[in-house]
Parts: C-alpha cells; sequence; structure tokens
C-alpha cells in the first residue's frame, strides 16, 4: 500500500502542473490524500460508484476514476470538473497511481525476499525461481555490508544509504532488526576487497557528517551464487561481534581480516577457562600491573623485536630483558620464545573474549 505522503505529494505535483484538483479516496470513502476542502462531502457518491460497472464516470461536477491494483479495486481518484481536458488529467494521475502500486508492491516483494534470503528462510529451488520473477540475477557476485548504529530504528542513517546505493537498482537495502542496515551490494568486475573497505568507510564518512550517526561496519565475503548471499550475511555478522572484542578501535572490520580472533570466538567459554588455568596457573593476565601489560603489547606490536621495543618504551634494553625475564618467572612463559609468544598471544585474546561475554550475560 502506497502511504498517504506519496499520494499527496502525487497530486499536488500534478494540480501544480495542471491546475486542477484532486483527491484520492479508498473504496469505503475514506479521503486518503487531497488539494481541495469538503472532498468527505462525497463519500455517498464514492461508495455508490465504487460498486457500478464503471471504470469512469462524472458526478456533480466531477470525474471520477477506478484505480485497480490486479485486477482488484484499491483507490478512488476524484478530479474536480466536467471539461475533457480534466478527464485526460484524471485519466495520467490514476495510470500514474496504478505504476506506482506495481513500484511499490515490487519494491516490497524483492524486500521481502532479500530478508528471507538473508536469514535462511528459503528453500533452494524457491531462492531460484523467485529471483527468476522479480528479475534479480542469480549468478552475480555479492558482498552484504552490515552497519550497525547507535540508535534503534536510525532513520536518518537508512536514508543516507539509500541516498548512496539505491540508484543502482543491483544494490538492495534492507534491515532484520532494530539497528542494523543491511547492504546487499552487487562487486563490480576486478573489485577487490581493499576496494570494498574503502565503501564501507564512505559509508562511515557520510553517516557520520550527514546522519550524525556513530556506526560500525562490517562486511563478509565475496560470494558468486545468490544461494550464498546469507553466509557473507553471516560472515558479516560475526565480524561485527569480533570486531567489538578484539579490534575495538575500528569502525570497519572486514571477515576476511579477522585471523584468529574468529577462531577464539567459536570456542565454548568452559574450554577458555581451562585453557587460561592451565597456562596462567589460576592467574588472571588481568592482573598484571600497568607496567607489564604495556611491555607486553608493545612487545608483539614490534614482532619481538627486544631493541625496537626497548627504544619506543624509552627504556634500556637491559631493563626490558628484566621484566621478560621477571614476567617468564611468573607465567613459565619466555615471550623472546615465538611458541610462547603465541600462546601468551592468544591467551590474552581468549580472556577478551571470556570478558566481553561474560559482560554480555548482565
Amino acid at each position: 500500500m502506497i502511504s498517504n505522503q506519496i499520494l499527496q505529494s502525487n497530486i499536488d505535483g500534478l494540480k501544480e502542473i495542471t491546475r486542477i484538483d484532486l483527491c484520492v479516496c479508498d473504496v469505503e470513502g475514506k479521503v486518503l490524500a487531497s488539494t481541495f476542502e469538503q472532498a468527505e462531502e462525497y463519500e455517498n457518491s464514492i461508495l455508490a460508484f465504487a460498486d457500478s460497472p464503471a471504470d469512469s464516470q462524472v458526478i456533480s461536477g466531477y470525474q471520477f476514476f477506478k484505480v485497480f491494483d490486479e485486477h482488484q479495486l484499491e483507490y478512488i481518484l476524484l478530479a474536480k470538473g466536467g471539461s475533457d481536458d480534466v478527464y485526460m488529467v484524471g485519466k495520467l494521475a490514476a495510470f500514474q497511481i496504478q505504476n506506482l502500486l506495481v513500484a511499490y508492491k515490487e519494491r516490497f516483494d524483492k524486500d521481502n525476499f532479500i530478508k528471507n534470503l538473508l536469514l535462511d528462510n528459503l528453500l533452494l529451488v524457491d531462492i531460484y525461481n523467485r529471483a527468476k520473477k522479480l528479475h534479480i540475477e542469480t549468478n552475480v557476485k555479492r558482498v552484504v555490508f552490515l552497519i550497525e548504529t547507535k540508535n534503534e530504528k536510525d532513520a536518518n542513517a537508512l536514508e543516507t544509504v539509500r541516498s548512496l546505493f539505491s540508484a543502482k537498482t543491483k544494490d538492495f537495502i534492507t534491515a532484520v532488526d532494530e539497528k542494523n542496515i543491511i547492504l546487499v551490494r552487487e562487486v563490480k568486475p576486478g573489485e577487490t576487497y581493499g576496494d570494498l573497505e574503502k565503501t564501507a568507510n564512505t559509508i562511515l564518512d557520510m553517516l557520520n557528517t550527514e546522519a550524525m550517526s556513530k556506526v560500525h561496519i562490517a562486511f563478509g565475503t565475496i560470494v558468486n551464487e545468490i544461494k550464498d548471499v546469507s553466509r557473507s550475511y553471516k560472515e558479516a555478522k560475526m565480524a561485527l561481534d569480533v570486531g567489538k572484542i578484539f579490534y575495538s578501535g575500528k569502525n570497519v572490520v572486514a571477515y576476511s581480516n579477522l585471523g584468529i580472533g574468529r577462531l577464539i570466538y567459536q570456542l565454548p567459554l568452559p574450554l577458555c577457562r581451562m585453557f587460561i588455568k592451565e597456562i596462567f596457573d589460576g592467574k588472571n593476565p588481568d592482573e598484571f600491573d600497568e607496567e607489564t601489560l604495556t611491555t607486553i603489547n608493545k612487545f608483539f606490536e614490534n614482532s619481538l623485536n627486544v631493541s625496537e621495543t626497548s627504544r619506543q618504551l624509552y627504556i634500556h634494553r637491559n631493563t626490558l630483558v628484566y621484566r621478560l625475564d621477571k614476567l617468564q618467572k611468573s607465567t613459565g612463559l619466555d615471550l623472546r620464545v615465538f611458541e610462547d609468544a603465541i600462546t601468551f598471544k592468544i591467551a590474552l585474546m581468549v580472556v577478551k573474549y571470556m570478558k566481553y561475554m561474560e559482560n554480555l550475560d548482565y
């Protein structure tokens, strides 16, 4: 069903061009949009016309027209005046509203199809049959972007995204919950993940400046067929969650760049607790003092390079060695040994994951 605002906008535009007053009513005689007052007075005439076999009729100085939606009477249109010119304008207005009905229905059908596709609610045969009916290409490369807004039902953010991509009819913008906008985008030939990251940053900048919305954006991997779009959506969802845990400083996260965080995210919490207990013998890495944690993080950032780490921390090399020796005594792990460093790094990430999941429970 077309909104009353859209109907009003259309007949206002037609009146501005033709200077002929128009009114749109439902089949029960209720006025939905009008360019003149006292349209309610014609309710009985509208009901009588709706029941008549005529598609158009002149009643009390007004041209009456029926607007159908697939042979179902949807609206009654009134055009003020009985001349041939008024008749022609009325027919044009009825034709335009009928086309709007078709366009809105197609958009709704496509939106409904994309939502069910993302949520895995369609059988494989239904995916291809419905895509064919809706004229959606099936063998096109696509990727799903997930845009999480700070506010629920952020209309400004949704309209900004639509303004960026709605002109491209092969891209789809929808939502399956209150806070996330989903963009299913066609990937052009030769487009890389680097290009997709640039697209995500463009969306981010537009939303920050125009919609004044703080958002996080994640995207999945490129898929070759429409049946795999739901996989890219699930990957984008995971990327959004994993990004919050391990890459909290980043507003754009790609599933393909999640690395080991993707594996840790899928571990059950009891297994994580057991792992931390075995590695740290009951201690928690969060209990390390700020100096030790800063040293560890900087050492990892510099790929276990003692000289570069000591330079960036503004300490003597021997001071750094002393700190690493002290850490080895308390944990049994020597961060200068690659295998121990990997174990320690994973353990820190597991602790981050555990804290995030435990906070979700509160």
